[in-house]
């Protein structure tokens, strides 16, 4: 029997997580322009500095949500590539 060794591209998975943050941090947004108030705008302040309630501060926001994905996917696939070998 033959193991087979799959490796992560780092190109492909750093903008697959990118993608999934920026469209949950979107829904986030939407969900709190629906039910206000539910302060579901704690943990932005913590983890997305320069976010606010106006649409810069929610542009920078969505900068920062795909920076942080695209960081996670080039730091998790090399290490994910290298315990795999």
């Amino acid at each position: 029997m033959t193991a087979v060794s799959h490796s992560l591209r780092v190109k492909s998975l750093a903008l697959s997580l990118a993608s999934f943050i920026a469209i949950i941090y979107l829904a986030c947004l939407a969900l709190a322009l629906i039910i206000p108030d539910r302060g579901l705008h704690a943990p932005w302040l913590q983890f997305l500095p320069g976010f606010a309630w106006t649409l810069p501060g929610m542009a920078i926001g969505l900068i920062e949500s795909i920076v942080y994905g695209l960081f996670a996917g080039a730091v998790f696939a090399p290490i994910y590539n290298y315990f795999n070998d």
